[in-house]
């Protein structure tokens, strides 16, 4: 009896004690005095941050890890959320979870692992500020699985581990302190702050995920890609289509050619367990596929750059604010349909809502994660499997281009069947001699590997595109002596990529050019815009030169560590040195030397750069490429001038990257606002100023003077009234036309080159055409070119383009192109930079209508006065990732 009593006093004290246990896990409204999801209530990060550590420190099953500091300097964390038995062999979990992902196994091994690991979960939250119920779910979903004992819970503790991860804290302090300054709730407004909410990229923090330019964005890369490579990741965002609540997986075509059929079949298997979930719970306006406008096109997004690595992008995009809202009334979401079987009717929508639909979706993305763990991790070694395998055989790669191809040849061969599908109920079917033309071609081979020579112009910039690559988990190895493939030669020093690696579909992306199908709704319809580029081969952007191998090669090949970045091996000799300007980091070497007051000479006859031995030290330091050479006859003494960087209130995107490539390269720029170019007297401070895309309005729009941009100045602080205002034809053109008269060098780029227009040049638009006497935009089904690569011709006699090689590849997102008109060159009134010479210029996208392009001019310069505008059509900072044509911004800054 004694024993009976004993036993029952111990499991009441253990059923007490794991009660009090989770009682002590503090609750979101004990800790920021609010529920989350509580109308007219944000956390900041600051608040969010010491929640975090609070529960990790009550909570056994959390453990906080700080990935690394923000670009303002905040900690940013990622909570692991496991079983506290899971936690003790964190690392061991981790290893089976890099280990299944790089495939280097056989497959007995790796069904042991799948056996014995632990599915990984990415969830994160917060990453475009404005967006707030991704930040708030985050909280929310952290304090639930800390603190939960139900049994679902628990088994997804057992069986996952869930890496919580905030995505942008410096957005979250702004965005949340901003909406939380005023005092009266219903006067809180999600909108009208000063900067952007990523301190060089706003919104295109979503976009720099293969590029990895930004620390947030890095931190995250190493986790995703190096360290813990989830099976599945979830990536939070707002805002779902109107008249629905919610949009995500599965998404609509096309996706990326180069992914694995698995990919796609577990998207299709996860999205179905989260919309199931929505449906089971009465929870209406989830939205798929055609529903929405998210594909898995791209490459670059937090989502999306996962793909590429194997792995389950989830993106959803819901409503919801902090001040209620409404789902409005759209008849046509009204009538379910296979992309929507469970519409939402019309009603108010609080941000509570939108967290419980956040949450639950979570839920379903784990509970499906801990019922498959063991698919999930044999399914993410097979992809890596089956891509080490492809690497390591020839291969052909269906693109439209080749399915064009196949049907361009059962023309010529007479055939009637061309695109005629099978033979069945009497249709004729086309011969596979067709098909052999062209996919068992030996020049159409899929590449073995890609070789970087170590003697290409701009080295460099190569080891950063390599660099790029190892941040996202691609092996590389360095020759460690010369060697032959292909019968060419090459130094050591150089670097190969090989594509037999399981994260083959990300090589092949960087390399070879995208072959974006031409996406119509109907045929003779408008096309269909991409979401977001349709092309971004980064070797091409970056200028990389490299010769793509079809046939398997070796070499005295030493393979780098998984994440170790590469470092350049420059070495200063001799007393005099010359750095090439086709070379980025010879601009970077010359900033420095400047402001240690170093004489620096540029020749005349190709723009390279010439220091004397007082240079040393620095440019032992800069690192760069250099050759002993004595001074040119032909030179200038060089000189920094005096830069000013257009921006706007609230922050332009492509002001912030263009300010971010002006600090890495070592450039002193002051951002300057509409206001300050009113004022006048520009030429008394400035130099040269730079006007990135958006900055110039129209002839046409009369400037956006008379337009009401942003908040009235009596609503806002006064310390950042100084930056509303836009460029006005009536205030600011004035101006900038004499600071051009008096010397100043303005530069503009993208849609900003509609300066010209407002200077009266003798230039006009080349993309027009002809109708009852008048020149008419050609409509979108006719031309049609969203963000591709395309090659221009250089004219590399001009200073301007000092560096550039003869042709280049630039982004073109229906960029400005000129045709120039009466004298404007034999008058030296225009001088052409750069031309499409081809009818064909596409190189990586998508261009409909391209041969609309062929001789019209995409760069010049001007003279007004005794100054140059020099006008860029083409994106040629685009995102800080364009560095094969960051050589046209830098020649112009100096005096």
């Amino acid at each position: 009896m004694t024993k009976f009593y004993f036993k029952k006093l111990c499991f009441a004290f253990l059923i007490f004690s794991s009660t009090a246990f989770a009682q002590e896990v503090p609750s979101p409204k004990s800790h920021f005095g609010f529920d989350i999801g509580e109308n007219y209530q944000l956390a900041n990060y600051t608040q969010t941050e010491a929640y975090f550590k609070k529960l990790a420190e009550t909570s056994k099953r959390v453990k906080l890890v700080d990935i690394g500091k923000t670009e303002e300097g905040r900690s940013q964390y990622m909570l692991i959320v496991s079983s506290p038995a899971n936690l003790e062999k964190l690392a061991r979990y981790k290893e089976i979870s890099q280990q299944l992902a790089h495939a280097e196994l056989t497959t007995e091994q790796a069904k042991a692992l799948s056996q014995e690991g632990k599915a990984v979960v990415w969830i994160d939250g917060g990453l475009h500020a404005n967006e707030t119920v991704g930040a708030h779910q985050l909280i929310q979903t952290a304090y639930e699985f800390a603190s939960k004992t139900d049994p679902e819970t628990l088994k997804i503790l057992d069986n996952v581990i869930i890496l919580f991860t905030h995505a942008n804290p410096d957005g979250q302090e702004l965005v949340a302190d901003w909406y939380m300054k005023e005092k009266d709730p219903k006067k809180r407004v999600l909108s009208g702050w000063p900067r952007l909410y990523e301190k060089y990229a706003g919104h295109d923090n979503n976009r720099d995920f293969f590029m990895l330019n930004l620390r947030e964005t890095q931190n995250m890369g190493r986790q995703l890609f190096v360290e813990w490579i989830p099976q599945i990741m979830y990536n939070h965002h707002q805002a779902g289509p109107a008249g629905t609540v919610v949009a995500g997986p599965p998404y609509r075509d096309p996706f990326n050619y180069v992914f694995d059929a698995t990919l796609l079949t577990s998207l299709d298997a996860v999205g179905a367990a989260m919309h199931t979930r929505l449906n089971v719970e009465a929870k209406p306006g989830y939205t798929q596929r055609g529903g929405s406008v998210f594909s898995t096109w791209y490459n670059g997004g937090l989502r999306t750059t996962t793909y590429f690595h194997n792995m389950i992008g989830l993106l959803t995009e819901i409503v919801g604010s902090p001040t209620p809202s409404e789902i409005p009334l759209v008849p046509s979401r009204l009538l379910p349909n296979s992309d929507s079987p469970n519409p939402v009717t019309p009603r108010k929508w609080f941000f509570k809502n939108s967290i419980d639909y956040s949450v639950s979706l979570n839920y379903a993305v784990l509970n499906y994660a801990q019922r498959h763990a063991d698919e999930l991790l044999f399914n993410i070694y097979q992809m890596g499997k089956n891509s080490i395998d492809r690497g390591k055989k020839d291969t052909w790669s269906f693109s439209p281009k080749k399915i064009e191809a196949i049907n361009a040849a059962a023309k010529k061969g007479g055939s009637s069947a061309v695109d005629a599908g099978d033979s069945e109920f009497g249709r004729r079917s086309m011969s596979v001699k067709y098909f052999d033309t062209v996919m068992n071609a030996p020049a159409n081979r899929d590449p073995r590997g890609y070789i970087l020579s170590a003697d290409q112009p701009d080295f460099n910039s190569a080891i950063k595109f390599l660099n790029a690559l190892i941040r996202t988990g691609i092996v590389v190895h360095k020759a460690t002596a010369p060697f032959s493939v292909a019968g060419k030669k090459y130094p050591a020093g150089s670097y190969v990529v090989k594509t037999d690696q399981a994260f083959r579909p990300h090589v092949l992306d960087m390399f070879e050019p995208q072959d974006h199908p031409n996406d119509f709704k109907y045929e003779g319809g408008a096309p269909i815009p991409p979401y977001d580029a349709a092309g971004w081969t980064l070797a091409y952007l970056m200028d990389v030169k490299f010769d793509r191998i079809q046939d398997d090669f070796n070499g005295p090949f030493e393979r780098n560590a998984y994440g170790k970045l590469l470092v350049p091996e420059n070495k200063v000799t001799g007393s005099s040195y010359v750095l090439s300007a086709a070379q980025n980091d010879s601009y970077t070497a010359v900033n420095d030397l400047l402001k240690n007051k170093v004489e620096v000479y540029r020749s005349n006859e190709n723009g390279d750069f010439y220091v004397s031995s007082a240079g040393k030290s620095i440019l032992e330091k800069a690192n760069v490429k250099l050759k002993p050479a004595s001074a040119p006859k032909n030179k200038t003494k060089v000189s920094a001038a005096r830069i000013a960087l257009w921006d706007t209130y609230g922050g332009s995107m492509a002001s912030g990257w263009m300010r971010f490539i002006m600090e890495q390269y070592h450039y002193n720029a002051t951002v300057i606002y509409p206001q300050d170019i009113d004022a006048g007297n520009l030429k008394s401070k400035y130099d040269v100023i730079i006007f990135v895309g958006g900055a110039i309005p129209t002839v046409q729009a009369g400037g956006f003077g008379a337009r009401n941009f942003g908040p009235k100045a009596e609503d806002i602080p006064e310390e950042f009234r100084n930056r509303l205002g836009r460029i006005s034809a009536d205030k600011s053109i004035p101006q900038l036309k004499k600071f051009l008269e008096d010397g100043g060098n303005i530069v503009t780029i993208g849609s900003s080159t509609n300066l010209a227009y407002h200077l009266n040049l003798p230039v006009r638009n080349a993309v027009v055409e002809i109708i009852n006497g008048e020149e008419k935009k050609l409509p979108a089904e006719k031309y049609y070119v969203p963000g591709s690569v395309l090659n221009v011709a250089v004219d590399t006699r001009q200073p301007a383009v000092w560096g550039m090689e003869k042709e280049a590849d630039v982004y073109f997102d229906n960029s400005p192109v000129f045709k120039l008109t009466g004298d404007a060159i034999t008058a030296g009134k225009i001088k052409p930079l750069m031309w499409f010479e081809s009818a064909r210029p596409l190189r990586s996208g998508w261009a409909w209508g391209q041969a609309y392009l062929q001789d019209g001019v995409t760069a010049f310069q001007a003279n007004v006065g005794k100054g140059k505008l020099l006008a860029f059509g083409p994106e040629i900072a685009f995102r800080a990732q364009t560095h094969g044509t960051f050589k046209l911004i830098f020649n112009q800054l100096y005096k």
